[in-house]
Formats: C-alpha cells, structure tokens, sequence
C-alpha cells in the first residue's frame, strides 16, 4: 500500500460511454509560473487520460524557475507556453482551478465545477536565485499535493484511467 492519496484510484476512475471526459483548466494572470507548474504536474499525472489546459487574462512569459523547479522532479515544461484565456477551448472543460491569491484572477463564466486555490505569486517578493527558488519549489510541492487531493475526489464522477501508476511513478 502506497502513502500516496492517489494509491486508492483504481478502477473507479475508468472512462465509460456514458461518462464523456471533461479536463481541467488552471488560471491565473500571467500564466508563467503557478498554473504553468499546476498544468505541467497534472500532465504528468494524467498522461493524455484527460485534457489539461492553463490559461491567464493577461499572459506573459514562461518563468524560467517554473521550469527548473519541474525539471528538478522529471517534469520538462520548456515547451509550454503563456497563453490568453481567450485560446482555451472551453468544451473540454470540466474543473476549473484558479491561482491567484493577491491578484485579481480570470473569472471563468462556463458550467464547469470552479475552484479557488489562492497561492501566492513566487515571483512578486524578488529576492536572490536561491530565494526565488526556494519560494517556487514549495509552490509546486503545495499545487502537487493539492493536484492529488484533486484527482481523488474526481474519482467520484470523472473518467481518468490509471491516474495510480503515473501518480506513483513520478516518487
């Protein structure tokens, strides 16, 4: 047995006919750091078993920090990109999750199940390298714990197959 929330998955996340897939959308501002790394840990949980977007109202640059704390743990979101909300095909949207904590997030307007996680922005406080660092793996150490209590409950009503053993082998 697993410590891992994600060991108790199993066959109650399989997809049926019955039960169309519907993905997860993370937003925030700038969409460079918190829901690049949100993004970039569901994909890696998740494989291509569900549709996972991030998104922000005014998009910047991918944070090169963002990258490395990923990088640090097997996760290469070098290739991703900031993206407007206005881009995100909103069909495919079941979960939203919004970022922002002392900034004012992107509003989603769709049916989709809507959850706040206020995190703060690692990039506002400044500080050395190692600083910054040290605020950007406890974010992404924060969203990956949150990501699995996440995919737990949607084991209740959505279709993601075989979340345990990619869960279980990014330990």
């Amino acid at each position: 047995m697993s410590d891992s929330p994600m060991a108790d998955l199993g066959p109650a996340l399989k997809e049926s006919k019955d039960s169309p897939a519907r993905g997860l959308l993370f937003l925030c501002v700038a969409n460079s750091a918190r829901s690049q790394m949100a993004e970039g840990l569901a994909r890696a949980r998740l494989g291509s078993r569900l549709s996972v977007q991030s998104a922000g109202s005014q998009p910047g640059t991918l944070n090169p920090l963002a990258v490395a704390v990923l990088a640090e743990i097997g996760i290469d979101i070098s290739g991703h990109r900031s993206k407007h909300v206005d881009v995100i095909d909103f069909s495919d949207v079941g979960t939203v999750v919004t970022l922002c904590a002392e900034e004012i997030c992107p509003v989603f307007l769709g049916t989709a199940r809507c959850l706040a996680w206020p995190l703060p922005d690692p990039v506002r406080e400044g500080g050395t390298e190692g600083e910054r660092l040290v605020r950007f793996r406890a974010l992404r150490d924060e969203i990956a714990s949150r990501l699995d209590r996440l995919l737990c409950s949607l084991s209740s009503f959505s279709p993601i197959e075989e979340v345990v053993s990619t869960a279980n082998s990014l330990k």
